[in-house]
């Protein structure tokens, strides 16, 4: 008898963490068997006996190197795994040998090994079958898919009974999904449901991802794809998904023909899934329509996760880590996950798995030290996570503390009175409130936005009050059809809240560039906020010029926004008083240093504060830093503890390039 010790380096068993099933549980569902037996297992390693003579063992050694080979192409075998081999006295066996049925029927490990079948795969398909079942049942959403496998399990009996599994080996699919939405985990129960149901013998690295990248001078995309499908097994089927997203609009492309022409001729080793985002419902049909002149092909949507969705993909993340998350804390979570989207990259499950464990890190972290540790993640736990966590104070009272902008006060006033008043007559119709904000960079546009949500959510005239802040070109895709989806989902998460689009004017360029998605863009915000009008504000902000031709260009969106809000460039003495409030709020400082700051701003010259480029309230905050940054690197160079804000901190500070050249310079005439 032999005991063969297989350690795996740790490194890169921590690379696979989030894989479905961790390198070592893998290998030991490979190697149970009646020749083998597991002695010990550990996260990096497992230690199994092997009965028979010295070349079984070191078959079998041959043959895990040819499994993790197979299965991790990409890794050096004899940089993943040691294998240590010794020789153990072999205990009497008892005399119950099996029959020779059961020999005949029962499979070798080492062809276990080569096919890359466990001892589970074995079992009945009942069995199997149960388990994909259970494991359906735990995917969120994906109603399409679920379907999809539900069909495949209902005729695959007819199927295998008549021997026309042929018939469905022709198949190929079209995947519709986003980034971070599970592909690989859906490739997978595919793979797993045609091995259970005996549609096919399945390889032991039954899936494979490929993507055809842009057709390119010096670039031949299709390369990696054609020797995969060249290189198919016989006996042997594989799923193979091949991301067609840069393709889309090109399948009439000779190359691309010459590509299916090559899958129908292999369709006894591949089931083909083609990936493509998430489109829309009329762009797949054109595209599956294109596909189906060579080849048999159903599309299959996965739309993207609703926040309950989310929510339900954040416990069932924080139960494997054995942490629960209290009632009133997902406000927040929701919060911090809507931050991650604001940016307008967001990849679904990942980005989920990303906060989970944030989370969990920062409630060890507090766990530390305690005698008493918790894992229930908290409200506090959740706000911490997020980095604008709202204000104590009323909306009224925010906006009453606002520095300047009059006329913005006002004009927002009546406007929340109108809103008000339509509300409390119950005619059943609400004014249209859509805005646009016009202004130069950093004159209080966004921060305003935030305000009136929080002032509308407060009178009742908002259900939600969130903030959801994108940019123009945010709601634009990068291929045909997906930009209207993208929109809806992004209005989809702003219902009952306020969604507010920054630099809008970006959305039209003014061109008939087929390439650009501006105009689908706009087209499916206009339905949105018509549809969505008593549901959700949208607030458009930018320059004034570009926010009119916008709308010249676009008289259904403008009709829609029928509320303009200018905001006026800030004064010299506004910019001081800006400065220092929120020197006031965060420091100590010394009675020289405002004395400096009056003088500098007083000395910015017309021609700057009304420059198109100047960020006003923005330029402020940058100069504030800076000078926080000066004070905080003098603390800590004299070892003290506390930052006291001083005249030469500002000096420093605003003698820098990026301040400087704003300084009006007054000539001197004479001597």
């Amino acid at each position: 008898m032999k005991r063969i010790v297989i350690e795996l380096e740790g490194g890169w068993v921590l690379k696979h963490r989030d894989d479905e099933e961790l390198p070592i549980a893998k290998l030991k569902a490979l190697l149970q068997g009646d020749e083998v037996s597991i002695e010990d297992t550990s996260l990096t390693s497992i230690t199994i006996l092997v009965k028979g003579e010295e070349q079984d063992a070191n078959q079998i050694a041959d043959h895990i190197k040819a499994l993790f080979l197979n299965n991790y192409p990409d890794e050096k075998v004899d940089d993943i795994l040691n294998l240590v081999i010794t020789q153990v006295e072999e205990k009497p066996a008892s005399k119950t040998p099996s029959s020779p049925s059961e020999e005949e029927k029962r499979q070798s490990v080492f062809d276990r090994i080569r096919s890359g079948v466990s001892e589970e795969g074995e079992k009945s398909g009942a069995a199997d079958l149960s388990k994909i079942s259970e494991r359906m049942s735990n995917l969120v959403g994906a109603s399409e898919f679920k379907e999809l496998i539900g069909e495949i399990i209902k005729i695959a009996p007819q199927l295998v009974g008549d021997k026309t599994q042929a018939v469905f080996n022709g198949r190929s699919y079209v995947f519709s999904i986003g980034d971070g939405y599970g592909l690989t985990t859906y490739l997978d129960v595919l793979a797993q449901t045609l091995s259970a149901t005996g549609l096919c013998s399945m390889h032991s690295r039954p899936v494979m991802e490929e993507r055809l990248g842009p057709c390119r001078e010096g670039v031949e995309p299709f390369e990696n794809v054609l020797r995969v499908l060249n290189n198919g097994g016989a006996d042997k089927v594989r799923v193979l998904c091949i991301d067609i997203s840069e393709w889309l609009g090109k399948t009439d492309n000779h190359n691309f023909k010459m590509m299916l022409r090559t899958i129908e001729k292999v369709a006894s080793s591949f089931i083909i899934v083609f990936r493509v985002p998430f489109l829309e419902k009329d762009v797949l049909a054109n595209l599956s329509f294109s596909l189906n002149d060579l080849l048999s092909v159903k599309t299959v949507s996965f739309p993207p996760f609703t926040q309950e969705d989310l929510k339900i993909c954040a416990e069932r993340e924080l139960d494997r880590y054995g942490f629960t998350v209290s009632k009133n804390a997902w406000e927040f979570f929701l919060a911090r996950i809507m931050e991650e989207k604001g940016d307008g990259k967001f990849y679904g499950l990942n980005t989920v798995k990303k906060v989970v464990r944030e989370l969990i890190y920062n409630k060890q972290l507090a766990n530390a030290g305690k005698e008493k540790v918790s894992h229930t993640i908290n409200r506090n736990d959740t706000k911490a996570l997020c980095s604008d966590v709202g204000n104590s104070l009323s909306g009224t009272e925010l906006l009453n503390r606002l520095v300047g902008n009059e006329q913005v006060k006002k004009k927002i006033e009546e406007l929340i009175a109108q809103i008000e008043l339509s509300a409390k007559q119950n005619t059943g119709e609400r004014p249209c409130i859509h805005m646009r904000f016009v202004g130069n960079p950093g004159t209080g546009k966004t921060t305003v936005a935030r305000i009136i949500g929080k002032i509308l959510k407060e009178k009742g005239l908002l259900r939600v009050g969130n903030f959801y802040e994108y940019a123009g070109r945010d709601f634009c895709g990068r291929y045909i059809g997906e930009t209207a989806p993208k929109t809806a989902s992004i209005c989809r998460d702003a219902y009952g809240s306020v969604l507010f689009i920054d630099e809008a004017y970006s959305l039209y360029r003014g061109d008939d560039n087929e390439r650009d998605y501006g105009r689908e863009a706009i087209d499916t915000l206009i339905a949105e906020m018509e549809n969505h009008r008593s549901d959700f504000v949208v607030i458009m902000a930018g320059y004034t010029d570009e926010m009119n031709r916008l709308m010249r260009a676009n008289q259904g969106l403008a009709s829609r926004m029928p509320y303009t809000i200018e905001f006026p460039n800030f004064t010299r003495e506004q910019l001081y008083e800006i400065y220092v409030s929120m020197v006031k709020a965060r420091f100590k400082y010394d009675d020289r240093l405002f004395d400096a700051a009056h003088q500098y701003f007083m000395s910015l010259s017309d021609e700057v504060i009304n420059a198109k480029e100047f960020s006003n309230a923005r330029f402020v905050r940058n100069l504030f830093e800076r000078t926080w940054a000066k004070a905080a690197m003098r603390s800590q160079l004299a070892n003290k503890v506390e930052i006291v804000l001083t005249k030469d901190d500002f000096e420093r500070a605003s003698g820098e390039k990026e301040f400087t050249f704003n300084i009006q310079k007054k000539s001197r005439i004479g001597f």
